[in-house]
C-alpha cells in the first residue's frame, strides 16, 4: 500500500514578514482568547493545499510544476494589510494581505489546479484568494479573541518577488507541523 504524505504548494516569503508577525502578535492581549500563531519557519504563501498525496504522485507533481513555471515570468507582489476569515466577530484565520500582480498569480494557480486535476486530484472547491496565514483560532473557547487592534494595525508593505515555488510535505506533531521540501521550482527568466 502506498504511503500518503500531507502536501501543499507554496511561495516562500521574505524574512521581513517575521518582524511584522512579532509586531502584530503584540497587538492582541493573550488573555483575550486562545490563538495559535504560525511558527516563524512555517510562514509561506499557500497556492494549493493538496492534503493526502500518494508517494508515487510526487514526481508527477514536481514535473507539472517545472512545466508550468518554464513559461511563467516572475511576479511582483506586496504583502500589505491585515484581515481575518470568516468575520471579525468570530475569526478563525488571521492573515496578511497580498497585492500587486494578483490576477497573474490567480491565473498560475488555475493552471496548476488544472494540471493537478489531470493527475487525479479533485478540483479546488473555493476560488483562490491569496493571503498569508499568521494565526488560527479554534472554537469552542471561553471567549472570542479581541482582534480589532490586529485589524487596525498598519505596517510598511513588504515586497514579495515571486521567482520560485516549493512543493512541501507537512507532518503534524503536537507542537505543530514539520515541513519537508519535496521540490523547488523556478520561474522562467527572460534573457
Amino acid at each position: 500500500m502506498s504511503k500518503l504524505l500531507r502536501t501543499f504548494i507554496a511561495v516562500p516569503v521574505p524574512r521581513q514578514v517575521l518582524v511584522v508577525r512579532d509586531m502584530l502578535i503584540s497587538t492582541i492581549n493573550p488573555k483575550s482568547g486562545k490563538i495559535r500563531w504560525v511558527a516563524k519557519g512555517n510562514l509561506h504563501l499557500t497556492l494549493r493545499f493538496l492534503g493526502p498525496t500518494p508517494e508515487e504522485s510526487l514526481d508527477n507533481i514536481n514535473d507539472l510544476l517545472t512545466k508550468e513555471l518554464s513559461t511563467c515570468d516572475p511576479l511582483e507582489l506586496q504583502i500589505a494589510g491585515t484581515g481575518c476569515f470568516p468575520k471579525p466577530e468570530r475569526p478563525r484565520i488571521l492573515w496578511l494581505g497580498i497585492e500587486g500582480q494578483v490576477a497573474e498569480l490567480q491565473g498560475l494557480v488555475q493552471r496548476i489546479n488544472s494540471g493537478l486535476e489531470s493527475l487525479g486530484f479533485p478540483p479546488e472547491e473555493r476560488e483562490y484568494h491569496p493571503h498569508l496565514t499568521l494565526a488560527r483560532i479554534k472554537y469552542p473557547q471561553k471567549r472570542t479573541p479581541a482582534i480589532q487592534n490586529f485589524l487596525n494595525t498598519t505596517y510598511e508593505p513588504i515586497s514579495l518577488q515571486v521567482n520560485r515555488l516549493q512543493f512541501i510535505s507537512s507532518e503534524l506533531f503536537p507542537n505543530g507541523p514539520v515541513y519537508t521540501i519535496l521540490g523547488t521550482h523556478f520561474f522562467h527568466v527572460s534573457a
